[in-house]
């Protein structure tokens, strides 16, 4: 299993990374233990953005407008006010192996920070995906920031490998951390214009996962 903990570290010096990916780990156990099995793939991503909690946290829970900060989105419609067990319907921008997603809520604990989703179907071939994402405050450069962890879980296709899956789900979520801290970011600073970049160039390898 592909742990991608401490790419992203903010803190100077050994013992600071150290420290760092200690905290990771913790949450991570606390948090994103998936028991995947044979014919599936899991992994955790880190993400550290220079924007208080409360600010990352508006975003993520609109599980009825994911659109705000996930470039790959067009369209996303919920049926009533979302809450646990509430399904989405999405439209996926051309790019993507993918057309629409249905997707559930099963997790949105505000005092925790904690998001879970499950897919419950679409025109993808992520099939049995579920996903956790959760924040933590922690400081960044002596300003409020957050740790973001984001973990999935999923079946791995016929005519794919683990790591072609896990490869592609990774460079997806990446887009979708690196957009939420621009997004965040410049919320919190208003006058920060930093371009998304790299998203596009990461899905050149990702392609191959695609149908046989």
């Amino acid at each position: 299993m592909y742990w991608g903990i401490g790419e992203e570290i903010m803190n100077s010096g050994v013992y600071g990374a150290h420290r760092a990916m200690v905290v990771e780990s913790e949450y991570i156990y606390q948090h994103h233990r998936h028991q995947p099995t044979e014919n599936q793939c899991s992994s955790a991503l880190v993400k550290h953005v220079k924007a208080p909690i409360h600010l990352v946290w508006s975003l993520v829970r609109r599980f009825d407008q994911p659109q705000k900060y996930k470039p790959f989105i067009s369209r996303c419609v919920v049926q009533g006010e979302p809450e646990i067990g509430s399904v989405r319907e999405i439209n996926v921008k051309s790019g993507l192996p993918a057309t629409t997603s249905t997707e559930r809520l099963e997790l949105l604990d505000d005092n925790e920070h904690i998001l879970g989703i499950k897919i419950l179907g679409g025109d993808h071939r992520l099939r049995n995906y579920s996903s956790i994402l959760t924040l933590h405050p922690e400081v960044i450069e002596g300003r409020p920031g957050t740790m973001v962890i984001e973990s999935f879980l999923v079946d791995v296709p016929d005519g794919n490998t683990k790591e072609e899956t896990c490869y592609f789900v990774e460079a997806l979520i990446k887009c979708n951390l690196k957009s939420l801290a621009d997004v965040s970011e410049r919320l919190a600073l208003q006058d920060r214009t930093e371009p998304l970049e790299g998203c596009s160039a990461g899905f050149s390898r990702a392609r191959a996962f695609k149908e046989p």
